[in-house]
């Protein structure tokens, strides 16, 4: 573990077996992310409440190229379940982290628009304009809301692109709008 690693407690003693799980919480994440440069681990016991007994609370703060990432968490009475759930969500952040880095992140692309350029109600199709310039088939069953009988020349809808038996047809289509 090449990780420079702090723990800290506040408001009580923290025990050799507590810091030593929480160096092997840390070696796990350095497994799932090697780039870690610095963790801190503050372990604290904010309030002694006399009805809710010793709440712990773990706050994680580990420095990653280009950032910080912070995890804190809701207190919870068990120790061990409260530093499990702070390196859970560590480990999540962590993941996210990598794959934004990597460019693994979905991005959403733009659902494609056209209008309406011919309409042949009464035998169940018609056609659809794109904004590049190409026609493109489709039939009633294809249109959603039941919107088929509402479609004139001229309305904007979003569609579904497939390729047909004899070119390209809208598999979906749906009123811009809606």
């Amino acid at each position: 573990m090449k990780i420079d690693l702090q723990i800290t407690a506040r408001n009580f003693e923290i025990t050799e077996l507590i810091r030593e799980q929480i160096r092997e919480k840390v070696e796990k994440l350095d497994s799932f992310y090697s780039d870690i440069m610095r963790c801190r681990v503050v372990v604290e016991v904010p309030h002694r409440h006399k009805h809710k007994g010793i709440l712990y609370d773990i706050h994680i703060y580990m420095t990653v190229p280009g950032g910080e990432i912070v995890i804190k968490r809701e207190p919870n009475e068990d120790i061990y379940v409260a530093i499990r759930d702070a390196f859970d969500a560590a480990r999540r952040q962590l993941e996210d982290y990598s794959r934004k880095q990597r460019g693994d992140v979905k991005q959403r692309e733009e659902i494609p628009y056209a209008r309406i350029s011919a309409m042949f109600s009464d035998k169940g199709y018609g056609f659809l304009t794109t904004s590049d310039g190409r026609e493109i088939y489709f039939h009633e069953n294809s249109v959603l809301n039941s919107d088929f009988k509402r479609l004139k020349v001229g309305t904007e809808v979003h569609f579904a692109e497939e390729q047909g038996e004899k070119g390209p047809q809208a598999s979906t289509v749906r009123v811009a709008g809606k």
